[in-house]
């Protein structure tokens, strides 16, 4: 007989998992039933933690006996309400499938459960002298399944690429209750569709990942950062190409000086110069010899030559590269106050400039009592947009405003062949604008997608579109 009763289904969602693995108190539910995202209110019916792939195969067949909805829930630092329970769903936590399984030191690999923590990967390759180089702001709290989740991207895509790129395997339980291993760690493999990279980045909504293998690579030797003020915007793209024709970049990210002045007066940096300018540029690379280090110095002589830039400064230290860091680094954390409505998009990268003045015009004029801040990780052509909600003006009429922007944000993304949403997903807050970027052909098929592995629809519902 089918359960009804919220108590009986919790009753017997408990028998699934360890004990005291079932949460349906208050702050349980708000904390769990969210991520940074703050414009849905959390309403899950309860918040489970498997253990285990098998724990969380029960919990997907007991979802689809009772037609509920399941959540996945990682680190919660999803910016696109991905991991928003608002419907009554029981959101499936990660934070007890956080162990590292197993290393091979010869094929450069490490076996994960979904939960562990990006900074806990990347501290594991360091212990055994090996690299894990997808890293972003939230690497400490974000976990593995929830970046993979997302293809998360973050400050090395220009020389390391995606999360996608460093998967070698991954094992997940479908929305049909099935559990598929994903390629079995091969570097080749050409035996039909590469399953694996329909989960990364589907947002949950075809199934949960529950372990992956992941590749690891050599560590960089001796990261120096160069920190560069910018006349104007499209030298951003002037500097690049002028260091990409001699040198790799291991990264390449730029902010606003509005974006600077905000993480300067939250504490723990300075300016890196005393000329001011309205774009910065940070250039990492690595200087593995004197003969390294004076070719980037001469090219930093030739864009302030060529007028593209005002000043600039090396890191000497360790010190001072975590502290010139710091300064793209923090832009989130110090403007979290302001409730920043934030857009993650992308172009190609040599539409950057026209694209981002076009934007910054559109949003400029319509709104001019709005601070915008600019920063993103600009040599792969992604962009963050944050507009900062006045402190007399109400959260919710703020957000109705920003949607009208949207609007017109997404259709010169749209003309200019880009994404609605680079790296963050599309979760509850992109799926109305999803159209800009997929064609209705496009959709349709991830829609028939979904019901092949989730005919249910009980993985992450509501998500990324509407069934």
């Amino acid at each position: 007989m089918t359960i009804h009763a919220p108590e009986q289904l919790i009753e017997e969602l408990k028998k699934l998992v360890d004990e005291g693995k079932v949460r349906t108190d208050a702050d349980s539910l708000a904390n769990f039933g969210k991520d940074w995202t703050k414009i849905y209110e959390p309403k899950p019916l309860a918040i489970v933690f498997p253990k285990t792939t098998e724990q969380v195969q029960a919990i997907v067949a007991f979802a689809n006996e009772h037609k509920l909805g399941l959540v996945p829930s990682g680190g919660r630092t999803g910016l696109s309400a991905g991991a928003v329970a608002s419907q009554g769903e029981i959101v499936v936590s990660f934070d007890y499938m956080n162990q590292i399984l197993d290393f091979n030191a010869a094929d450069r690999t490490v076996r994960c459960q979904a939960g562990v923590v990006t900074q806990q990967l990347q501290d594991f390759a360091e212990e055994n002298g090996l690299y894990y180089p997808v890293d972003f702001a939230s690497a400490g709290s974000s976990q593995l399944g929830g970046n993979l989740s997302t293809n998360a991207g973050g400050i090395k895509v220009i020389k390391y690429g995606m999360s996608r790129d460093w998967v070698a395997g991954l094992t997940v339980v479908t929305g049909k209750g099935d559990v598929l291993e994903l390629n079995k760690d091969l570097e080749k493999n050409n035996t039909g569709y590469d399953l694996r990279h329909l989960f990364i980045g589907a947002e949950g909504t075809l199934g949960f990942i529950t372990e992956a293998t992941m590749k690891l690579t050599r560590k960089p030797d001796n990261l120096t950062v160069l920190v560069l003020g910018l006349n104007d915007i499209t030298n951003t793209m002037d500097v690049l190409r002028t260091f990409q024709q001699s040198m790799d970049l291991t990264a390449y990210e730029f902010f606003s000086h509005q974006a600077m002045q905000h993480v300067i007066a939250h504490g723990g940096t300075s300016a890196p110069f005393d000329a001011d300018a309205p774009y910065y540029a940070l250039l990492e690379f690595e200087a593995t010899s004197e003969q390294k280090m004076d070719q980037a110095l001469e090219l930093f002589e030739k864009c302030v030559e060529e007028g593209w830039v005002v000043d600039g400064v090396v890191s000497q230290s360790e010190t001072q590269l975590n502290s010139l860091w710091r300064l793209r680094e923090g832009i989130s954390e110090s403007i979290a106050p302001h409730t920043p409505y934030k857009n993650d998009i992308s172009v190609v990268v040599s539409k950057v400039p026209a694209f981002l003045t076009e934007i910054d015009a559109v949003v400029r004029e319509h709104y001019p009592d709005f601070e915008i801040i600019w920063f993103g990780h600009i040599g792969d052509g992604n962009l963050h947009l944050n507009i900062l909600k006045p402190a007399a003006l109400a959260k919710e009429d703020f957000f109705k405003q920003c949607e009208k922007v949207n609007k017109w944000v997404f259709e010169i993304v749209e003309r200019h062949r880009g994404s609605i949403s680079a790296e963050h997903g599309v979760g509850l807050v992109k799926k109305d604008y999803l159209e800009y970027t997929r064609s209705p052909v496009e959709v349709a098929y991830l829609k028939g997608i979904k019901q092949v592995f989730d005919p249910n629809n009980v993985m992450n519902p509501g998500k990324i579109f509407d069934l």
